[in-house]
């Protein structure tokens, strides 16, 4: 197991053809210091203000997409997976509006691309947090792409973008990737590995040293899953903002759609 070795990159309004030429060929860029430690708070404080509403409100499911709830190292009752959060949040919807963004779109070309909002799971935030009564401290190995097969369409392109809001070294765990998998064939996207069941280290993965305010992408045909810290409680905590850049047909959520069959299963593995 080994760190990937990525240049220090940085995000503009335009990506160079160094980065392109990186993402091609890996499926997974870092790009340093997206934001700043204050933006970085500013996000934490809207998010929390998110769970706590909907933890009065007894919420748990938002636009038919279920919350993950857990306990944190003071036995509190917290929401460990939160979705579409940039909907109820003027911050983070217009963060979602910053042109540096949208010039991720281009990883995916020749596809025309967009970011989903109001699609699949929305401005995602994990919580990650090792505890006796967390639910949520890894996950197993798995791709991104699947969820457009319950949902009947062929698998289409997208990217994985993570906002990461806590600082992560390589030793304290975090995102492992297979890099180069988003050119595998469609035999080994979906039968290389048993989805979500197996978090075994590979002998060809890779792991990042994060810092708060670190921007990641991967493309969703990769091969990923998250390492269980050895660390508990405070220590152990990684949260991370994810939000997807969709290629295909226009799939908006609301407050009537069903859940979706692969989020009943999912959320029996997530641990």
């Amino acid at each position: 197991m080994k760190k990937l070795d990525c240049p220090h990159f940085t995000l503009t309004e335009k990506l160079t053809s160094e980065q392109l030429d990186f993402f091609k060929i890996n499926g997974v860029i870092i790009f340093r210091n997206f934001v700043e430690p204050e933006t970085v708070s500013l996000f934490l404080n809207e998010i929390r203000k998110v769970e706590k509403k909907w933890l009065d409100e007894g919420r748990d499911k938002v636009n038919g997409i279920p919350l993950k709830f857990g306990k944190d190292e003071n036995n509190n009752k917290i929401i460990q997976r939160l979705c579409f959060l940039s909907l109820h949040s003027d911050v983070l919807s217009a963060f979602l509006k910053d042109p540096r963004l949208k010039s991720l779109i281009e990883l995916l070309h020749p596809y025309d691309g967009r970011i989903g909002e109001n699609e699949k799971d929305g401005l995602v935030l994990n919580n990650y947090i090792r505890t006796p009564n967390s639910k949520f401290s890894q996950m197993g190995w798995h791709t991104d792409s699947p969820r457009d097969l319950f949902l009947g369409q062929r698998i289409m392109p997208m990217l994985n973008v993570g906002i990461h809001l806590d600082s992560c070294p390589f030793e304290n765990g975090g995102l492992r990737i297979l890099p180069g998998t988003h050119n595998q064939s469609i035999w080994r996207l979906l039968f290389s590995k048993p989805y979500f069941v197996n978090n075994s280290p590979d002998p060809k993965e890779v792991g990042f040293d994060i810092n708060a305010g670190d921007l990641t992408v991967h493309d969703g045909r990769t091969w990923h899953r998250v390492q269980q810290s050895p660390h508990f409680g405070e220590a152990s905590r990684r949260r991370v903002m994810y939000v997807p850049i969709i290629t295909g047909k226009y799939l908006p959520k609301t407050e009537n759609s069903k859940t979706p069959f692969y989020h009943r299963f999912t959320h029996k593995v997530h641990i």
